[in-house]
């Protein structure tokens, strides 16, 4: 089965839970994480990863209690408004985990000469930094999507001081973002 995101986001928000297993519509989801990649086509944030089926990256599943027994899923019950602010903080994660990869953790991947010590990715390795700038980019869209849709609706946005947070890491490393000045 293939998930239409777009789609399983305008449910989330309307308040419709459908499994992505069995495809009925529940009041409540089990959601948890797992690095199975059996369970991949049930991660809808998942969706477009290079290595496909083949990966075992932890990723945010969400599926009804029964096929989430069925699966071997271990997690929470939760509603629709739960669900979304859920995927928001996972995406927050992500981007997060991005900001640091290429401020620091880039480094324990090559084998850098003294000269080369405080230099950045887009020198060293410029087709890399293009990859993650690509999808720190696509990232930063979703986190907008979540944004609009919780402004929409009028709802609180969760830890809202966290986007002007990561704007001021962003920007201080001096690379633009999407999410502000």
């Amino acid at each position: 089965m293939q998930i239409n995101w777009e789609d399983t986001v305008n449910q989330i928000f309307g308040d419709v839970l459908t499994c992505p297993r069995c495809a009925r519509d529940e009041g409540e989801l089990i959601i948890g994480y797992s690095r199975k990649p059996s369970l991949n086509k049930f991660a809808p944030r998942h969706r477009n990863c290079p290595r496909g089926d083949e990966c075992d990256a932890r990723k945010l599943i969400t599926l009804c209690e029964g096929c989430a027994k069925l699966e071997g899923l271990a997690g929470s019950p939760v509603g629709a408004g739960e669900a979304i602010e859920t995927y928001m903080l996972d995406c927050r994660r992500d981007l997060e985990e991005s900001l640091d990869y290429i401020a620091e953790y880039w480094r324990d991947d090559y084998e850098l000469s003294a000269e080369d010590l405080d230099a950045p990715l887009e020198e060293i390795d410029p087709d890399v930094f293009r990859e993650e700038t690509q999808w720190r980019h696509r990232l930063e869209e979703e986190y907008l999507r979540y944004h609009h849709e919780f402004r929409e609706r009028k709802r609180r946005i969760p830890s809202a001081g966290w986007r002007s947070e990561y704007v001021e890491e962003i920007r201080a490393l001096g690379y633009d973002t999407l999410l502000g000045e």
